[in-house]
């Protein structure tokens, strides 16, 4: 006798293979589809993360501003980007652009958007917008001249501590118009760029407060006859630092001038009061010692030995006299310091090397070298700290090169002009603080 099938409650026989089977592949298809939802939400989220870092890196709000604008444009596949800041009375102070050809940033005085369009909508509600045709919207005004006609636009506020410090506009994504996905993840992006900006602003506040704290302990410039003395102190735009970086001059009787440039080791408070009170008692070891260069230096190491268990320092002091027919004899003493390089009118450098020496706080009881070369009318002698020439990535020989090629460049112009370049070869980005001091040989 044929047996029936069994049927489930539904009237259905049990295991009927052909429904199952259909269930099993929509629940994959399903799951794939999850999965790849997943994998690209992931995705996105680490891009996210590697922009934060990207504009978290910088410390300089100028390279903040260019970072988030170039990061913002990668993140969406925007062919365009631009970060509009506003001033006082929400109007635009400064566009900092992205993907125009030759990116660059508009500030007071240069031609800005006047906030009469899509810009100024975002300006006066500051909510995420989002636009898929630029050219229909209704409260489009046009481009202007010269100006690449855009399609889409995604633009969300900036906040820096609640206050909107400014705009990000995001122009014709690659693949189409912006997604909702898109300005989650721009908006996400612009809290952090607040973040970054509030860093970056605290930082240069540091940075200023810092830079006057150190000038102030740096001595005016004389004017010895037949010498242009100039001098540049630069702190390190890394990280913010008190350091023990010096300079000084001595007029002696006789036109006779006693340069001096210093670096104690270490940074902060303790650095710069020993600095103080190295460059103190040197003056006063100079005026008495007089010369030679290298008892100076003997005399305020055993000084320094005895009264502060010898600081370690590098210090150099040389001595500029009148020589018979023009120019001046220099007479040095380094203890440690990098040589002086000395500037010709015609454009040839050369650093004076000679034996080194110590740095102070070594062995008090050690002779020091006393070294002598004619400097030249016209020409520049100038010392300086290792922060100008010294860098993590780049080998000594390497920067100190390259500061006598823009010296030799700029030999002949105005001192203070030298001085400005010497300060910029490194795009004004220093790893250590900088003191530099030029004397020229007038006559």
């Amino acid at each position: 006798m044929a047996r029936k099938p069994v049927s489930d409650p539904s009237g259905g026989p049990v295991g009927g293979g052909a429904h199952s089977a259909r269930l099993d592949a929509e629940d994959l298809d399903r799951i794939q589809a999850g999965l790849r939802q997943a994998v690209h939400a992931q995705e996105r989220m680490c891009q996210l993360l590697d922009a934060v870092l990207a504009i978290s890196s910088a410390l300089d709000l100028r390279v903040v501003l260019h970072t988030i604008t170039d990061t913002a444009r990668q993140l969406v596949r925007a062919r365009y980007a631009a970060v509009g800041v506003l001033g006082r009375e929400g109007e635009f102070a400064e566009l900092i652009t992205s993907g125009f050809g030759t990116d660059q940033s508009r500030s007071a005085g240069d031609e800005m958007p006047h906030g009469a369009g899509l810009l100024g909508d975002l300006v006066r509600d500051p909510r995420p917008l989002r636009v898929d045709n630029v050219v229909t919207h209704p409260h489009a005004v046009g481009f202007p001249e010269g100006h690449p006609i855009m399609t889409t636009l995604l633009g969300v506020p900036i906040r820096v501590r609640e206050t909107v410090y400014g705009n990000l506009y995001l122009a014709d994504k690659a693949d189409g118009p912006f997604t909702g996905e898109d300005q989650d993840i721009v908006t996400a992006l612009a809290g952090a760029a607040g973040v970054a900006i509030e860093n970056a602003r605290l930082y240069e506040r540091l940075r200023q407060a810092t830079e006057e704290f150190q000038r102030r302990l740096l001595p005016p410039m004389p004017r010895p006859e037949g010498l242009e003395l100039q001098a540049r102190y630069q702190p390190s735009t890394e990280t913010p630092r008190i350091g023990g970086d010096w300079y000084d001059v001595i007029h002696f009787p006789g036109k006779v001038c006693c340069l001096v440039v210093g670096d104690v080791m270490g940074h902060g408070l303790e650095s710069a009061t020993i600095m103080s009170q190295i460059s103190n008692m040197l003056r006063v070891i100079a005026f008495e010692e007089r010369e030679p260069p290298s008892h100076i230096l003997h005399r305020l190491d055993e000084v320094l030995h005895a009264l502060h268990g010898g600081p370690l320092a590098t210090v150099l002091v040389a001595r500029l006299e009148p020589a018979a027919g023009g120019g001046r004899l220099m007479r040095w003493s380094p203890a440690g310091h990098l040589p002086p390089l000395l500037v010709t009118a015609d454009q040839e450098t050369c650093y004076l090397h000679a034996d080194a020496g110590l740095p102070l706080g070594v062995d008090p009881t050690l002779p020091r070298p006393d070294n002598e070369h004619f400097i030249p009318a016209d020409s520049t002698v100038l010392l300086y700290t290792d922060g100008l020439v010294e860098h993590p990535a780049e080998a000594l020989e390497d920067g100190m090169r390259h500061v006598a090629e823009m010296a030799a460049a700029r030999a002949t112009e105005p001192l203070p002009h030298l001085c400005d370049a010497l300060l910029t070869h490194r795009r004004g980005h220093f790893h250590d603080d900088v003191a530099l001091l030029a004397a020229r040989v007038t006559h």
